[in-house]
């Protein structure tokens, strides 16, 4: 068979085996075998002296992005192109990082390089990256299939990306034994560990997630999840703002006299919310006027936000300014947020804003260096809103004391560690609000609402989810959806959570696996450096 017919039928494989745990149910499992047409491929290049090889792989990675994430169309057809292509170019540049390494050391040392590269990339791209999209992180492989992996608590989503590498690669490394005739040549013992080693890795942590059990404790606690149903792209066409409040306070309806609840309501629920004069805004004072009917009740909702500032510079590179102000030369500048506020009978208003923005659509990354494009341009091409800078949580009453909660809005809920920084605040119970309905009736709303079940896992928390269009859910600390509602359908979901001081492995040492693999490919690719001795 032709060169090209083979790199064809493998890399038809590797997207479909990559693909399915992201688009099936339950087949997290075909990651652990997806890697190795890959790596067969990239194999037989080698051997075969494939030039212009490079364009291979990285036309199987688009495809894998693209086969997987293609519903970002549904919201910004040129930012599903850009994610698809710059995101198979990062895989594609780790992966010829990883030939190059090769050419230069022998051995194994290349594939623990190309394993090391990967997490640490994957890394990167879960911490200090500002244009960041980790969707495609292989331990996501196994959000639906979350029975396989109850030690993320101890390892995390990036020890998953880890079981993956190494369950290929001891596939991968039996198949080239027995194709280079290698394995006759070895000892009765050797050959029972080569074929016992695919096994073990394969099947060690499946056990061990089954031996794994989590007890949930504390009080409890009552949720309300209101799930309004509002089509984000006709939301203030249709209907104004006051009319989405008194819809939504009647979807939630009253709260049972002295039942303590904590009440959620979506991403962006409310527009224009001035953050530094709450009780100006007509819809906290709605909010009030419901709370004071139902005084045990605390309110958390998501809104698309702003605050002003008097100065005569801006006060952010994304600050827009809105006239002059007090004279002098001062401006009144204002900054867009997305944020979450929670409020109770008291009328305070703690606030919380959404740090990892969406690239292109909330986030203008390197200001310093688009922003004076973007005005050259002549538009305004990006969102602009800012985030603050580290996780912090807010706070319910319950009991007579405030309970802290962890918040994370929408797309936040994709980042591991940043969400287990609500917990090492003390975070008792970790919220999601968020609004799918931009991706429509397609695999991404599913693939968002069981990375909360990853967070779930790792942290050792319930998580209480809420979704404008769907899915709104509650989680258990297992990652088990308990109760759910139905897409695109208005709904109420009443369920009760239980509160955890428990720090679980992951929480209390952090992402391990990553850290390690960051020590491991600097000191490979430093090595790769050195010259080699000759005799």
């Amino acid at each position: 068979m032709k060169t090209r017919n083979i790199n064809l039928l493998l890399t038809a494989a590797f997207v479909l085996l990559m693909s399915l745990p992201w688009l099936v149910p339950h087949m997290g499992w075909t990651a652990l075998l997806g890697l190795v047409p890959l790596l067969v491929m990239e194999r037989l290049a080698t051997l075969r002296k494939t030039r212009h090889f490079w364009w291979w792989h990285y036309a199987a990675f688009v495809l894998w992005n693209a086969v997987t994430t293609w519903w970002v169309g549904e919201a910004t057809v040129g930012g599903a192109v850009f994610a698809v292509l710059a995101n198979a170019l990062q895989m594609s540049l780790v992966f010829g990082s990883f030939r190059w390494i090769k050419r230069r050391t022998g051995g194994v040392l290349p594939y623990i390089y190309l394993v090391a590269a990967w997490i640490a990339w994957e890394r990167y791209y879960l911490t200090i990256a500002e244009i960041s999209w980790p969707w495609l992180v292989l331990g996501n492989a196994f959000a639906d299939t979350t029975s396989l992996i109850q030690w993320y608590s101890v390892l995390g989503h990036l020890g998953g990306s880890l079981w993956i590498w190494c369950a290929n690669l001891s596939v991968f490394g039996l198949m080239v034994a027995l194709s280079d005739g290698r394995m006759v040549r070895w000892t009765v013992p050797a050959r029972i560990g080569a074929l016992a080693a695919p096994v073990l890795v394969l099947f060690a942590p499946m056990v061990w997630s089954a031996c794994l059990r989590f007890e949930a404790e504390g009080r409890a606690v009552s949720v309300r999840i209101g799930q309004p149903n509002f089509d984000p792209y006709h939301k203030f066409e249709s209907l104004t703002q006051q009319e989405q409040d008194s819809l939504f306070l009647a979807l939630v309806a009253d709260v049972p006299a002295g039942e303590e609840m904590l009440v959620l309501a979506p991403e962006t629920f409310t527009s224009s919310f001035l953050l530094d004069s709450p009780s100006a805004n007509p819809s906290f004072r709605r909010y009030q006027a419901w709370l004071e009917r139902n005084p045990s009740a605390t309110l958390l909702f998501g809104a698309s936000a702003f605050d002003r500032q008097i100065s005569y510079a801006p006060p952010s590179p994304l600050s827009y300014d809105t006239g002059p102000s007090g004279g002098e030369g001062k401006h009144l500048w204002a900054t867009s947020r997305n944020s979450a506020i929670i409020t109770d009978t008291t009328g305070r208003a703690e606030i919380y804003h959404k740090s990892k923005l969406v690239v292109g659509v909330e986030l203008t990354p390197y200001p310093g260096l688009f922003v004076p494009l973007e005005n050259l341009l002549g538009g305004n091409l990006m969102g602009k809103c800012v985030g603050q800078k580290e996780a912090s949580c807010l706070h319910m009453l319950s009991g007579g004391e405030r309970i802290p909660i962890g918040t994370a809005v929408c797309y936040e809920s994709v980042y591991g560690e940043y969400c287990v920084a609500y917990v090492r605040k003390g975070a008792q119970l970790l919220t999601v609000i968020t609004n799918d309905a931009w991706w429509g009736n397609t695999p991404g709303y599913r693939q968002h609402l069981n990375y909360s079940r990853l967070r779930a896992i790792e942290t050792r928390r319930w998580v209480a989810r809420c979704g404008n269009t769907g899915i709104s859910a509650f989680i258990d600390p297992e990652g088990r959806v308990v109760q759910k509602t139905e897409w695109w359908k208005p709904a109420v979901l009443d369920g009760t959570v239980r509160l955890s001081e428990r720090e679980s492995f992951f929480v209390r040492y952090g992402d391990m696996v990553g850290c390690l693999a960051v020590f491991v490919f600097v000191l490979l690719f430093v090595q790769a450096f050195v010259p080699r001795r000759h005799k």
